[in-house]
């Protein structure tokens, strides 16, 4: 009789720990769960971040050995009109390839633009990419963005509300964008000269 009311309570404790193991599992699993739903808010939230404009979209063609082999080229523009833009080229045998590449592409190229509490440049600046060179100069409040064809793009997807560009050279899109990133990549802030050189600020100014 003592050996069968043993059994029986080790069969009961063995269910109750086995009951409370599987509830700790259930309970790591919702917190797991809970977790990677804040991870993707999060991540959704970074994506929002960033705006994405299509510059041009080409259809394009390699020769091959078998003949011609057509596929896409997208240009996207890709910022957070908070002083981050990228410009981004992605090939594809679609449309929504090719863009989704430009996109990757453009957010591994960013330069950061230091921006004036105006939403304007600090500086004047000219930037050079093939034939294609790019003048673009600080305007008033109230300017808007004086500028055309990708350099727009450009300019509103890095937060410049105010400024004059200039389209000096060659037509072509990808060119005109990526003279533009070097023009903004070269620009830098009095503060930031004032240190290089050395000097005071004030210096600078005289």
């Amino acid at each position: 009789m003592t050996d069968t009311k043993s059994q029986s309570k080790n069969k009961d404790t063995g269910s109750s720990a086995g009951k409370s193991s599987d509830g700790h599992q259930e309970n790591r699993r919702g917190r797991g769960d809970r977790r990677g739903r804040r991870g993707d808010r999060r991540g959704q939230e970074r994506d929002s971040e960033w705006q994405e404009r299509v510059v041009q979209i080409r259809r394009v063609s390699k020769t091959v050995k078998g003949g011609k082999k057509m596929s896409f080229r997208a240009i996207i523009v890709v910022g957070n009109e908070r002083g981050q833009v990228g410009v981004g080229v992605g090939k594809a045998g679609d449309v929504i390839g090719a863009v989704r590449k430009g996109v990757a592409d453009g957010k591994k190229h960013l330069v950061r633009v230091p921006l004036t509490r105006n939403s304007s440049i600090p500086t004047l600046s000219n930037g050079r990419d093939g034939a294609a060179s790019v003048l673009i100069r600080p305007a008033a409040p109230g300017t808007g963005v004086i500028a055309g064809g990708s350099i727009r793009t450009v300019l509103e997807l890095a937060g410049i509300k105010n400024v004059l560009a200039k389209r000096l050279g060659s037509k072509t899109p990808l060119n005109n964008a990526r003279a533009a990133m070097v023009a903004l990549s070269e620009l830098r802030t009095h503060k930031a000269t004032a240190k290089e050189r050395g000097i005071s600020l004030e210096q600078i100014y005289s």
